[in-house]
């Protein structure tokens, strides 16, 4: 495991390289930034992300299991914060900041409780942990992308409060008509035509980016989507042909950034700037926090207060998973033009397809793969496509 974890106490502002000085586009998020002229902006559009480290200290795993993730955890501190970003955008909005000392607002507080290390959390350690046992991982084990996605869409299930439609698109292949089964399942879609993308976006179920919270009328038409799309872009190394198509990815309204890094060493990715990835480092020990008694929680480090990590983007692994949010039909509809426009382009080889219908080869049903509390047939399934990375359909030229 990564030899360079440290202490939070350590850690001081110099010991990071500054952003650089360059007139070249930063993308973070899907929001473009100029390093020149916008370099607090872009400090607090990091710092306001939340940042889900190594913790110690925290009740054992299990009841008798770890009270530390220090050497084994990345990866799922990095999943944490690509949903996390999916919990921000679906309760506080694109638009929101974090301000230190400044008193959160009860859904903030309501999404950092979701996360805290204790076994009842939405989305604790405890819980991913205790779900990749299903997934054939033991506490203490090391996961890939692919499998902390298929734990995060189990866990969804249960969180009635924020009430996402998880989806983790496998074989390299995003099938529109079963993400809108899974976000509308109330609608009918048995023998029904396919959605025409092309005669533009429904108005009803439109809302103003930055918007704090959805309308009820809006969450009756549509479960704000979480879509992860594992993939495998290379053998040992990233294949060239795909990075202008990654780093675009980073320009979508949608994203939600990329988790993966290097072997046994996961980051979370959350935009570029020339031919450097920006992300957020999980490899910090901190000690695990505990609500205050008037239910406040201390969230300081919870939030990255230096400047981003980079690393040349010809460096990160080959084995990723990408995230989007959609929180409108309308968002998702626009998700769909966009990635269609981006894949006609010439910059570089689209990372995934996206299709319309289920192609008839499939081997199962759409009604599978939508999970519910009785996880028997979702486990098979999701073991059989659960390669752990090594086993990826690889992309090729």
């Amino acid at each position: 495991m990564d030899a360079a974890t440290l202490t939070y106490d350590t850690l001081g502002f110099g010991e990071f390289d500054d952003f650089p000085e360059t007139s070249e586009p930063v993308w973070i998020l899907g929001k473009e930034f100029n390093a020149l002229t916008e370099k607090d902006d872009i400090l607090s559009h990091v710092t306001s992300r939340l940042w889900f480290t190594y913790r110690k200290n925290f009740p054992p795993i299990g009841g008798t299991g770890p009270t530390s993730d220090t050497g084994w955890g990345c990866m799922l501190r990095c999943g944490q914060m690509i949903l996390g970003e999916a919990l921000v955008r679906r309760h506080l909005g694109r638009d929101w900041r974090w301000v230190r000392s400044q008193s959160q607002r009860e859904d903030y507080i309501g999404i950092l409780n979701a996360f805290l290390d204790k076994k009842d959390g939405y989305y604790s350690l405890h819980q991913i942990a205790q779900m990749g046992v299903g997934e054939g991982k033991s506490i203490g084990q090391w996961y890939g992308p692919n499998t902390v996605a298929q734990v995060l869409k189990k866990l969804a299930v249960f969180d009635s409060w924020s009430r996402l439609a998880v989806h983790v698109a496998m074989d390299n292949t995003v099938v529109i008509e079963e993400i809108k089964r899974l976000c509308m399942p109330w609608l009918d879609y048995g023998g029904a035509a396919c959605v025409d993308l092309q005669g533009g976006m429904s108005e009803r179920n439109g809302c103003l980016e930055g918007a704090c919270a959805l309308a009820e009328e809006e969450t009756a038409l549509w479960n704000p989507l979480l879509l992860l799309i594992p993939l495998r872009l290379g053998l040992s190394d990233i294949n060239e042909a795909y990075i202008e198509t990654l780093k675009q990815c980073f320009q979508l309204p949608q994203s939600l950034g990329v988790i993966g890094g290097k072997p046994n060493s996961a980051h979370y990715f959350i935009g570029y700037v020339g031919e450097e990835l920006i992300y957020l480092d999980p490899h910090t020990t901190q000690p695990a926090v505990e609500p205050c008694e008037d239910s406040q929680v201390p969230d300081d480090t919870y939030h990255c207060q230096h400047p981003p990590c980079r690393m040349h983007i010809c460096e990160i692994d080959p084995s990723i998973a990408v995230g989007f949010f959609c929180r409108t039909e309308d968002d998702f509809d626009d998700w769909c033009l966009r990635f269609r426009k981006l894949s006609h382009t010439r910059a570089g080889l689209p990372m995934f397809e996206l299709i319309d219908c289920q192609p008839s080869h499939f081997a199962c049903s759409v009604d599978v793969l939508n999970l519910n509390p009785d996880f028997s047939d979702s486990d098979r399934l999701e073991r059989f496509f659960d390669s752990e990375d090594e086993e990826f359909e690889i992309l090729s030229l």
